[in-house]
C-alpha cells in the first residue's frame, strides 16, 4: 500500500507540463479519485505537507457573511431555502441599508473577521441592484477589510462597476460536478456558472468557489467537483467546501448523512489538487464535532466562515469557534498580521 500510494506521487509530479499561466496541472478525474481512495492517514499526510510548503499550518483566515437581500430567488436550487420553487420557510426580504452592512462589517472586523462576504438571492442583479451593492462595497473597504460579494451571475458591465469599487472577492460556486449538477439545478446551465467565473477573472478579481457535498453524489461526481475547481487557469483564490445542510422544505432534506471521514478527505483533496487556495470551511460545520473540525484542519482547511448565521442557516457561534482554535494553538490570520 506504501508503494501505490508513492507511485500516486510520483505520477502526479510527472504529469502534463504546468498551464500556459504557469498556475495549474490538469487534474483527471480518475486521477482525483485514486487521492480520495488513499489510505485515511497517508491522505492527510500529503496534505498536511502540501499545506505547510505555502502557509502557516496554525493561521486560520475568518471570513464573515452576511445576506444583505434574502428569499425569493427565481432559480431551483435543490438545496437552498431562499429559492422561491421551495417552502422552507424563509420569506423574500428586501435588500438592508447601507448603514445597517457597514455596522455588520464593523462588528465582524471587531471580532477577528478580516474579509467580509456580502450574498444576495438572485439570479442576477438589475443595474439597480448592482449600485445598491457597489456602494457597500465601498464602505466596507473603506474598514480596512477584504471585500467579497455573491450575487448570482453578472454581465461584462456589472464585474466592471465591481472591479472599479475594489471588490476582492467575487463567489460562485460550481456546486457539484458536471453530469451531476442537472439533479440539482435545472434553471441555469453549469457553462453559466463557468462563464461568470470567467469574467470575473479577466476582470481581475480574486475568484471564490467551491461546492457542496453529501448531496446524493457519488464519489466519482465528488472527484468530478475537485477535478473542475483545480483544472480552472489557474484555480481559485478560494475554495469553499460546503457539507449540505439539510433544510426541511427542499428537495434534498432526506438526503442521507455523508460520512464526516468522507468530508475530510474532500478538504484534503481539495489541498493536494489547488495547493496555493484557501480552503474553507463553510456551511454545515455546526453539524461537526470540533474533532471532526481539527482533522479538517489537519488536512489543509486554512479558512473558515465565521459568525453565527450562514445566509439563512445556522453557524457556531464565535465564543465556541475561538475555544476550539484556541485548543488547537490556532489562531486568525489578522492577529498575526
Amino acid at each position: 500500500m506504501q508503494t501505490q500510494t508513492v507511485n500516486i506521487f510520483r505520477a502526479r509530479k510527472a504529469a502534463a507540463p504546468a498551464s500556459p499561466s504557469g498556475t495549474a496541472r490538469r487534474w483527471s478525474v480518475d486521477e482525483v479519485v485514486e487521492l480520495f481512495k488513499l489510505p485515511f492517514a497517508d491522505l492527510l499526510y500529503h496534505a498536511q505537507q502540501i499545506h505547510r510548503e505555502h502557509f502557516d499550518p496554525n493561521a486560520v483566515q475568518l471570513s464573515t457573511l452576511l445576506s444583505v437581500k434574502s428569499g425569493g430567488c427565481s432559480e431551483d436550487c435543490g438545496y437552498c431555502p431562499q429559492s422561491a420553487f421551495h417552502s422552507a420557510g424563509v420569506e423574500d426580504q428586501a435588500m438592508l441599508q447601507l448603514k445597517t452592512v457597514v455596522q455588520a462589517a464593523r462588528a465582524a472586523q471587531e471580532k477577528g473577521a478580516d474579509r467580509f462576504c456580502m450574498g444576495a438571492a438572485w439570479r442576477e442583479p438589475s443595474d439597480a441592484e448592482l449600485a445598491s451593492v457597489v456602494e457597500m462595497v465601498k464602505a466596507v473597504r473603506d474598514l480596512g477589510m477584504e471585500t467579497c460579494a455573491t450575487l448570482g451571475m453578472l454581465r461584462e458591465e456589472h464585474v466592471a462597476q465591481l472591479r472599479a469599487a475594489g471588490l476582492d472577492y467575487y463567489n460562485h460556486n460550481l456546486d457539484t460536478a458536471p453530469e451531476f449538477y442537472g439533479e440539482i439545478i435545472t434553471t441555469r446551465d453549469y457553462q453559466d456558472r463557468l462563464d461568470t467565473l470567467e469574467r470575473v477573472r479577466r476582470a481581475g478579481i480574486n475568484i471564490c468557489s467551491g461546492g457542496i457535498v453529501g448531496m446524493g453524489e457519488t464519489l466519482a461526481q465528488r472527484a468530478g467537483l475537485i477535478a473542475q475547481l483545480a483544472n480552472l487557469d489557474p484555480y481559485p483564490e478560494s475554495v469553499p467546501i460546503n457539507n449540505l445542510v439539510k433544510v426541511e422544505g427542499t428537495p434534498l432534506e432526506n438526503t442521507p448523512d455523508l460520512d464526516p471521514l468522507d468530508f475530510v478527505r474532500t478538504v484534503a483533496v481539495a489541498r493536494i489538487t489547488m495547493p496555493k487556495a484557501r480552503v474553507r470551511l463553510s456551511a454545515g460545520r455546526q453539524q461537526m464535532s470540533d474533532a471532526v473540525q481539527a482533522l479538517c484542519f489537519l488536512a489543509g482547511a486554512n479558512s473558515m466562515f465565521y459568525g453565527d448565521q450562514l445566509l439563512t442557516t445556522g453557524n457556531p457561534d464565535i465564543e465556541h469557534d475561538r475555544a476550539l482554535l484556541d485548543k488547537l494553538g490556532m489562531y486568525p490570520v489578522a492577529e498575526n498580521k
